[in-house]
């Protein structure tokens, strides 16, 4: 797949040529970042942290919320780059700092090292020092403490030179099915999908910048279809990974959902473009395209307003959502539309009940001990905890996006309990001393 790439100088998105000459200036990166980040993962480079003339830091920062990515650019030590990773970022890119005794400090799955090559040869210090090693054996004498790696081709760097297909094949071998990203000359959509069928992943910037393709056409190099009509199937799901109903696209409809960020499939009937919601109300908002393993059916995550996707008016094409996403639906409509006297009204309403509540069930679970009760104090718990998260206008996607990020925290807490134990206090030894 396609890895847009967004480097950063003085808090703006450029393109250099050879890693030295600034070739154009994109201006802004949030609303790049937010483009790009519906097709995967993007590159985000700090170019001043790496040239030693500054940082980038809170712009990147605030990518982070945007999209998800993977960071390099000035990450030279072990605490450099765990802050990034408990700040959000996917993955770290380490340059000359990927050696082992830094990289034993780092979970090996989210750590990518960056390996700049002219000709074959290891190059170092912005490109103008040759270190004498092959890029190939670097490679093998780090690919047990990486989860990745990135390796530039700096003679084509910027420069649209196409690529180099026995080369990128020799890199794929010296992975030996460690994920591979390159970079430098990809010039036309179809360099994404033959370094896709390759095995590596393409990362792109000028090519992009310089509008010689688009996101659309990079996506649908990598895709294949063996139905007759050309489409390619698509699964469309919620925020939650919920299947709301399968539908058609094609490039056109990709085009369309990629840039304007909705919900637009092609019409089978119709055959034509259907974006989902114009003439019903029951729009779509884009997140994120995936591709399937066998690149031939695409995952489109959306948010769904309205009725839900299917056209009879139900969530799903499957009839309505269960479970918590169903109990969420159920106290946002009573929010609304909830009779005077009603429990949920009562709750949302009432000063000082919900917290009552909230802390009665939390007591209650946490002194059940059999399945039976475990699992209807929990019920009971989430019920009052999605009560006041309607309450508050969070949703569960908030809250699962939040789990998602504290997941990624590599620093942690150790958890102690803020009030003593059960048993505990001061007076038979806590922890206060």
């Amino acid at each position: 797949m396609i890895i847009p790439s967004i480097d950063l100088q003085s808090g703006l998105a450029v393109q250099l040529v050879g890693g030295k000459d600034k070739a154009l200036d994109a201006g802004d990166p949030r609303p790049i970042a937010e483009l790009f980040g519906r097709v995967g993962e993007i590159a985000v480079i700090d170019l001043d942290a790496a040239l030693g003339t500054g940082s980038n830091r809170d712009t990147i920062l605030d990518l982070l919320g945007r999209a998800p990515c993977r960071v390099g650019g000035g990450i030279r030590d072990a605490d450099s780059a765990r802050f990034w990773l408990d700040a959000g970022a996917r993955k770290v890119i380490l340059g000359t700092a990927a050696e082992p005794d830094i990289l034993d400090q780092l979970p090996r799955e989210r750590v990518i090292a960056a390996l700049d090559a002219v000709d074959g040869e290891v190059v170092v210090e912005g490109w103008t020092r040759k270190t004498g090693r092959g890029v190939l054996d670097r490679m093998r004498e780090l690919r047990p403490y990486v989860g990745g790696f990135l390796v530039t081709f700096v003679e084509r760097e910027g420069r649209l030179a196409g690529v180099d297909e026995a080369r990128i094949n020799q890199l794929v071998d010296a992975s030996d099915g460690i994920e591979l990203t390159v970079a430098g000359g990809v010039a036309t959509a179809a360099d994404v999908g033959v370094i896709d069928a390759l095995g590596a992943d393409a990362q792109v910037g000028m090519a992009l910048y310089t509008n010689k393709f688009d996101l659309a056409d990079a996506t649908a190099a990598c895709l294949k279809t063996d139905r007759e009509d050309g489409l390619w199937a698509t699964v469309v799901v919620d925020e939650s990974g919920l299947a709301l109903g399968l539908a058609y696209s094609d490039l056109g409809s990709l085009r369309v959902a990629i840039y304007q960020g909705r919900g637009a499939y092609h019409s089978r009937s119709r055959d034509e473009l259907w974006v989902k919601g114009s003439t019903s109300g029951a729009v779509q908002t884009l997140h994120r395209i995936e591709l399937d393993c066998d690149r031939d059916t695409l995952r489109f995550s959306v948010s769904q307003s309205g009725a839900g996707f299917c056209h009879l008016n139900k969530r799903t094409c499957w009839g309505d959502s269960t479970g918590l996403s169903r109990l969420e639906s159920t106290l946002l409509e009573r929010q609304k539309s909830a009779p005077d006297g009603s429990y949920t009204k009562r709750l949302l309403a009432e000063d000082g009940l919900l917290a009552a509540k909230l802390k009665e069930e939390a007591a209650e679970l946490a002194e059940a001990d059999n399945v039976a009760d475990v699992t209807h104090e929990a019920a009971d718990l989430m019920y009052f905890a999605m009560a006041a998260m309607a309450r508050a206008g969070v949703s569960l996607t908030d809250v699962e996006r939040e789990l998602d990020r504290r997941a990624l925290k590599v620093n942690r807490r150790n958890g102690d309990a803020k009030l003593p134990l059960p048993g505990k206090g001061p007076e038979n030894g806590s922890s206060q001393s």
